[in-house]
């Protein structure tokens, strides 16, 4: 890869990977308290929501950034910068139309869709909801244009006001409604209510960004494409991408709906004690996605680059930037997944002290399937930004599918119940990461090394995982009992693995000098870590 274009992608990517560790402990502060308002039994409420959300969301959010970002990559890398203003526009009022009626959708059939998910109490939070449809497809086409020309400000910008808008308000008016007393739908909705004031908020600022951005651009002297084109190639590439997630997405909603059944009817449990397990599994989910939340922007800075290597057909640095890439989600991805397994009891005992000891079994197997979800999701990035975006019509189908059919059989078995949505989930991406991975290394001209960007950050985390483990016994059995003990314990473990996965990555030259000098002071960090 050439400096520049690695200088670009990793400063994305910093950028962004900054903005999720923001967002995840605004997060935090809001979910840890939210989840302990409403209980096992309202967080499923909660969940179902923010299920159905999801399912309308990904008809817009998913494809068009990608093909967004990829087309106008591609085009400004070929000074073609009339048709990079004729995509933006195109888009915008294309999903403005697009998210009027999916937020309609949303409102006006929420009973339906409750009553579909097997949970009738969630139709108020779905209604509330059902605006952020809109704002947020107004918000992927904003974020689709910055994106594409390698500038990730306006998308920090927004989702940190997205979340800070949830802490503020969504907190807020659920904590006042659990103290009138209000129905637990009512006060899961209040919780939801943030959502939407933040997604709101987030579409002025991204539009005033966007119009300085564009008034920055270049004048370009191309003739581009009719709107009609336009549209039809942001299609031709965004339809896949929308389909291959809006697929997994309507896979998700139909399994959580199966799990309660399966619950219920194939395990015997009453409708309340599955509510709390499908809420102790929810709550176990929020952590599980954390390294996912990590990956995301590296995905997300590396498609334009990728884009654009192909586009000027530049194979030494698309083989390069795909190693980076990889390298950089296995340095994240592997740690996290490994820690949240080990030190699984601990840390959901401490963050969610009154919920069902299932949860803990679940955050387990969560904790591994998380690594399989990261590698998806950066192959997954790859091949879109290579022109391979038809493959998740292929493997997203074939992972969902495995999904539904193993949690139907192990859910229902009383003995295993929820922990078996965890391993239909984990057999779920481990199908779909090897799907992709099989057409990396058939389609691309020069695929990534895979080996050699996976094996020393794996010895790292194997020992890692060892030293945290052994650790947090070792302090456990010396120390009293008690929540502040347990604290202590669960800290000193974090430091433990820590030291010892640092160590092991400088140790084994896992970061290059050349990784170095692309950070600030990256002559300076090279001579103190004696990099080479």
């Amino acid at each position: 890869m050439s400096q520049t274009n690695k200088q670009s992608y990793l400063k994305g990517a910093a950028i962004l990977t900054m903005t999720v560790a923001i967002t995840k402990v605004l997060g935090f502060i809001y979910k840890i308290p939210i989840y302990n308002i409403l209980g096992d039994e309202g967080t499923a409420y909660f969940t179902i929501t923010y299920n159905v959300y999801s399912l309308l969301l990904s008809l817009g959010t998913a494809g068009i950034p990608v093909a967004l970002s990829r087309l106008i990559s591609a085009a400004a890398a070929t000074d073609r910068h009339n048709q990079v203003r004729r995509y933006y526009h195109v888009a915008l009022w294309f999903m403005t139309a697009l998210g009027l009626f999916g937020a309609a959708i949303m409102f006006f059939f929420a009973d339906g869709f409750a009553f579909a998910m097997h949970e009738p109490q969630s139709a108020v939070g779905i209604r509330v909801l059902a605006p952020a449809v809109l704002f947020a497809f107004l918000v992927a086409a904003l974020r689709g244009y910055s994106q594409g020309q390698n500038d990730m400000i306006p998308t920090s910008i927004s989702q940190i006001s997205e979340v800070a808008c949830k802490l503020v308000f969504g907190l807020a008016i659920a904590w006042y409604l659990a103290s009138v007393h209000a129905p637990l739908a009512d006060v899961a909705g209040g919780a939801i209510a943030g959502v939407t004031i933040g997604m709101g908020l987030a579409v002025p600022i991204m539009a005033l960004y966007n119009r300085r951005l564009g008034k920055r651009g270049s004048d370009g002297t191309d003739t581009p494409l009719s709107r009609g084109e336009t549209l039809g190639e942001i299609l031709r590439v965004g339809i896949p991408v929308t389909f291959s997630a809006i697929f997994l997405n309507i896979i998700t909603v139909i399994d959580s709906s199966m799990i309660m059944r399966s619950l219920e009817f194939g395990a015997g449990f009453d409708h309340k004690m599955a509510d709390v397990l499908f809420g102790a599994y929810s709550k176990a989910m929020t952590l599980y996605n954390l390294p996912i939340a990590l990956v995301t922007p590296i995905g997300v800075s590396v498609v334009p680059v990728i884009a654009a290597a192909v586009a000027t057909r530049r194979v030494d640095d698309d083989r390069s930037t795909m190693e980076s890439a990889i390298k950089v989600v296995n340095l994240i991805a592997m740690p996290c997944a490994v820690g949240l397994c080990v030190l699984a009891e601990p840390i959901f005992r401490l963050l969610y002290p009154e919920s069902n000891p299932a949860g803990i079994d679940c955050l387990r197997g969560l904790g591994i399937s998380s690594y399989f979800v990261c590698t998806y999701l950066i192959t997954n990035y790859i091949l879109q930004a290579s022109g391979h975006e038809k493959v998740g019509l292929i493997a997203m189908p074939v992972g969902g599918i495995t999904k539904v059919i193993v949690n139907i059989f192990l859910v229902s078995v009383p003995a295993i119940n929820i922990v078996g949505a965890v391993i239909g989930n984990a057999a779920c991406y481990i199908l779909i990461t090897t799907i992709n991975l099989i057409f990396i290394f058939t389609r691309l001209p020069a695929p990534p090394d895979i080996l050699k960007v996976t094996l020393r950050p794996a010895i790292c985390t194997a020992v890692m995982g060892v030293g945290a483990a052994a650790s947090y016994g070792l302090a456990a059995r010396l120390l009293p009992g008690g929540r502040l003990m347990e604290i202590v314990c669960l800290g000193a473990a974090l430091v433990v693995a820590v030291v010892i996965y640092a160590a092991l990555v400088l140790a084994l030259r896992v970061i290059s000098r050349e990784d170095a000098l692309l950070l600030p002071k990256g002559e300076k960090i090279a001579a103190i870590l004696h990099l080479k």
